[in-house]
């Protein structure tokens, strides 16, 4: 599974698909991929940052799709139930997950100056958290990694 946001891609390309992904998911699952859902959704994938609730607040009660907190915490809610965006503690934000319809343990690297946040995958059966937590008589049944450092566009040119 690859990273994204830090590369270069097809943003809207990766909108439409994940869109896509989503919409398939929701009807194989049986699930309301109602239009506040589909907006949030939308928004959070607008750019590969992370966004507040009361962020997105604005941008719904922009679109007439509501101005109560309760109409985007219950959006927020049904995509993070559902795997089709995650919580992101360390800002207080959500974000589009970049792999719906996977299963995967996410792997956040977030730029603590122009707080892009790439996604990954970590692998948690291999590895020092594996082994720390079996050694302590744990299973893993899911884990989410916030990695806060400097992206490659912010780090600017490398020298030799």
């Amino acid at each position: 599974m690859r990273t994204v946001s830090f590369e270069p891609h097809d943003h809207s390309r990766c909108i439409t698909t994940t869109l896509e992904t989503v919409a398939v998911l929701c009807i194989e699952k049986g699930l309301q991929f109602t239009p506040v859902r589909r907006r949030v959704l939308e928004i959070l994938l607008e750019e590969h940052r992370a966004w507040g609730a009361y962020e997105i607040l604005d941008r719904l009660r922009e679109d007439g799709l509501g101005s109560q907190p309760p109409v985007a915490y219950r959006a927020l809610d049904f995509l993070v139930k559902h795997s089709f965006a995650h919580r992101i503690e360390r800002l207080n934000a959500f974000i589009a997950c970049s792999h719906p319809g996977t299963d995967h343990a996410p792997l956040f690297m977030i730029c603590r100056k122009c707080e892009t946040v790439a996604e990954a995958s970590a692998e948690l059966h291999q590895g020092q958290l594996n082994d720390t937590a079996r050694a302590a008589g744990f299973q893993i049944e899911g884990s989410i990694i916030e990695a806060e450092g400097v992206c490659p566009k912010c780090q600017g040119p490398v020298s030799q």
